[in-house]
C-alpha cells in the first residue's frame, strides 16, 4: 500500500513548448528531519519540466530526482536484491535538490542522450554524469551510464553498462556495474541476469540475479529473484520469491520471502 499521492499538470506555450509541474504529498515526508529543516512538511519530490523536439527537455528537481546514471543504473533483474534482505547494492550518481536532468534532442534514429547536474551542498562537490541509450535495433537495448558522488577527496565514481534482447516471447537481459570508491572504501563490482518468458498476453514468468563482489571480502552477495504475474479485467496479480545468501558481506548469512501483489486499472 503506497502513502503517497502523486499530482502533475502541464500545458502548451504559443513558442510550442511545453511545461510539467509535478509534486508529491507523501505521508512520510521530513519524518526523523531535523525541525530546523523538513520536519513535518507533507511535500516531497517536485519538479518543473520544459520540453520541446528543437531543445530537447530539461527538468528542475526541487527536491528528489534522478542523475542520468541512477535513471539508468537499476539492474538488468530490475533489483530483485532490494527486498530489504540485508543486501547492500550499488551507487549512484547523485541527484539532490535542485539538480538539473537534461535529454538531448534526438541525435540519430534510435540514440538517446541524457545529462545530468547536481550542485554542491555544505561539504558536497558539483557532481555530473551521463547516460546513452540504443534502441535502433527491434528488440534491442543497450545503455551505458557513468556518473560520480560524494565530498572532495573521497568521490566515487559510479559506471553501469546494460542489455537486453526480445525475441518472440522471450527477453534476455545482463548488466554489468562498478563503483570506484576513493580513500579507504573498497571498491564493488556488481552483475546482474534476467530472462522473462510470456506464455500468453496474461499470464508470464521472469526469473532474475544479482551479484556483489566487495574488494577486501571473501564473501559474496547474491541475490535470485522469480516471479509470476496473471492479467484478467484490468486486475494484475503478482507473486514473487526471493532468496539471498551472504547479505551484508557475511559468511553463513542466508534469508528469504515471498511476496504477493494486486494492481487495477480503472
Amino acid at each position: 500500500m503506497g502513502n503517497e499521492i502523486n499530482f502533475s499538470g502541464s500545458g502548451e506555450l504559443d513558442n510550442g513548448m511545453s511545461v510539467t509541474v509535478a509534486f508529491q504529498l507523501d505521508q512520510g515526508a521530513g519524518a526523523g528531519v531535523a525541525a530546523t529543516a523538513d520536519s513535518g512538511k507533507p511535500f516531497d519530490d517536485h519538479s518543473i519540466t520544459i520540453a520541446s523536439d528543437t531543445f530537447g527537455t530539461l527538468k528542475l528537481s526541487g527536491h528528489g530526482g534522478s542523475s542520468a546514471h541512477s535513471a539508468m543504473a537499476t539492474m538488468a533483474s530490475g533489483d530483485v536484491w532490494n527486498q530489504t534482505m540485508g543486501v547492500t547494492g550499488m551507487g549512484d550518481a547523485v541527484a539532490g535538490d535542485d539538480s538539473l536532468f537534461y535529454t538531448l534532442p534526438e541525435v540519430m534514429d534510435g540514440v538517446k542522450i541524457d545529462l545530468s547536474m547536481s550542485p554542491g551542498r555544505a561539504a558536497q562537490e558539483t557532481h555530473t554524469s551521463y547516460a546513452v541509450t540504443y534502441t535502433g535495433i527491434e528488440g534491442l537495448s543497450l545503455s551505458f551510464g557513468r556518473g560520480d558522488s560524494g565530498a572532495p577527496g573521497a568521490v566515487a565514481e559510479h559506471s553501469a553498462i546494460k542489455g537486453s534482447y526480445a525475441f518472440g516471447p522471450i527477453t534476455i537481459g545482463a548488466s554489468s556495474h562498478e563503483d570506484d570508491n576513493a580513500g579507504a572504501t573498497a571498491d564493488v563490482d556488481g552483475t546482474s541476469y534476467s530472462v522473462a518468458y510470456t506464455i500468453s498476453e496474461d499470464l508470464s514468468v521472469s526469473y532474475g540475479t544479482d551479484t556483489f563482489d566487495k574488494t577486501g571480502t571473501s564473501v559474496d552477495q547474491e541475490a535470485e529473484g522469480i516471479t509470476v504475474s496473471y492479467t484478467a479485467g484490468g486486475m494484475t496479480i503478482s507473486a514473487s520469491q526471493y532468496e539471498v545468501t551472504g547479505g551484508g558481506y557475511v559468511a553463513g548469512a542466508k534469508s528469504d520471502k515471498w511476496a504477493l501483489g494486486a494492481s487495477f486499472a480503472f
